[in-house]
Protein backbone atom coordinates (compact mmCIF):
# COMPACT_ATOMS: atom_id res chain seq x y z
CA UNK A 1 0.00 0.00 0.00
CA UNK A 2 1.62 3.28 -0.93
CA UNK A 3 1.04 5.73 1.50
CA UNK A 4 -0.10 9.53 0.44
CA UNK A 5 1.69 12.67 1.68
CA UNK A 6 -0.28 14.60 4.39
CA UNK A 7 -1.00 17.76 3.38
CA UNK A 8 -2.09 19.41 6.96
CA UNK A 9 -5.23 22.12 6.84
CA UNK A 10 -4.94 24.37 9.55
CA UNK A 11 -8.20 26.33 10.41
CA UNK A 12 -7.85 29.99 8.26
CA UNK A 13 -8.13 32.35 10.86
CA UNK A 14 -8.66 35.35 7.94
CA UNK A 15 -11.36 37.77 9.21
CA UNK A 16 -10.58 36.85 12.44
CA UNK A 17 -9.75 39.29 14.69
CA UNK A 18 -9.04 38.04 18.53
CA UNK A 19 -10.43 40.27 21.04
CA UNK A 20 -8.03 42.86 23.14
CA UNK A 21 -9.34 41.45 26.30
CA UNK A 22 -7.94 38.14 25.72
CA UNK A 23 -4.20 39.27 24.71
CA UNK A 24 -3.27 39.28 28.27
CA UNK A 25 -4.44 35.44 28.56
CA UNK A 26 -2.82 34.95 25.38
CA UNK A 27 0.52 35.85 26.73
CA UNK A 28 -0.62 33.24 29.97
CA UNK A 29 -0.93 30.61 27.86
CA UNK A 30 2.37 31.02 25.74
CA UNK A 31 4.14 30.93 28.66
CA UNK A 32 2.57 27.73 30.12
CA UNK A 33 3.36 26.34 26.51
CA UNK A 34 6.85 26.59 26.84
CA UNK A 35 6.50 25.51 30.98
CA UNK A 36 5.34 22.48 29.25
CA UNK A 37 8.29 22.18 26.58
CA UNK A 38 10.52 22.85 29.16
CA UNK A 39 9.46 20.06 31.94
CA UNK A 40 8.82 17.46 28.61
CA UNK A 41 12.67 18.38 26.94
CA UNK A 42 14.25 18.20 30.68
CA UNK A 43 12.34 14.51 31.11
CA UNK A 44 13.54 13.32 28.06
CA UNK A 45 17.23 14.64 29.21
CA UNK A 46 17.83 17.83 27.84
CA UNK A 47 19.44 20.48 29.04
CA UNK A 48 20.93 24.00 28.78
CA UNK A 49 23.73 24.88 26.61
CA UNK A 50 24.57 27.84 25.42
CA UNK A 51 24.07 26.30 21.32
CA UNK A 52 21.59 23.64 20.11
CA UNK A 53 23.31 20.35 20.14
CA UNK A 54 21.46 17.40 19.86
CA UNK A 55 23.70 15.09 20.23
CA UNK A 56 24.78 16.63 23.47
CA UNK A 57 21.28 16.97 24.51
CA UNK A 58 21.47 20.56 25.12
CA UNK A 59 18.71 23.75 24.13
CA UNK A 60 19.45 27.19 25.15
CA UNK A 61 15.94 27.41 25.45
CA UNK A 62 15.83 25.60 28.80
CA UNK A 63 15.20 29.03 30.36
CA UNK A 64 12.44 30.52 31.60
CA UNK A 65 9.85 32.61 29.13
CA UNK A 66 10.82 35.72 31.06
CA UNK A 67 14.79 34.82 30.22
CA UNK A 68 14.04 33.39 26.57
CA UNK A 69 14.19 36.47 23.42
CA UNK A 70 11.08 37.12 21.44
CA UNK A 71 11.99 35.33 18.84
CA UNK A 72 11.99 31.86 20.84
CA UNK A 73 8.34 32.94 22.16
CA UNK A 74 7.04 32.98 18.85
CA UNK A 75 6.23 29.68 18.68
CA UNK A 76 4.78 29.81 22.21
CA UNK A 77 2.78 32.69 21.14
CA UNK A 78 1.71 31.53 17.64
CA UNK A 79 0.15 28.28 19.70
CA UNK A 80 -1.42 30.35 22.09
CA UNK A 81 -2.93 33.01 19.85
CA UNK A 82 -4.07 29.97 17.01
CA UNK A 83 -5.77 27.92 20.30
CA UNK A 84 -8.06 31.00 21.21
CA UNK A 85 -8.50 32.41 17.78
CA UNK A 86 -10.23 28.76 17.29
CA UNK A 87 -11.90 28.89 19.90
CA UNK A 88 -13.77 33.08 19.05
CA UNK A 89 -13.94 31.59 15.80
CA UNK A 90 -16.21 28.47 16.45
CA UNK A 91 -18.33 30.95 18.53
CA UNK A 92 -17.40 30.65 22.22
CA UNK A 93 -16.43 33.32 24.44
CA UNK A 94 -13.56 33.52 27.04
CA UNK A 95 -15.20 35.28 29.85
CA UNK A 96 -13.17 35.96 33.03
CA UNK A 97 -14.24 35.16 36.29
Amino acid sequence: MKKTEYIPTPIEFTGTNLPPNLYELAEIIAENVHEVWFKNRRNQGLTYGTELNVIKKKTPCLRPYKEISNSEKLFDRETAFSTLLSITKFGYKIVKQ
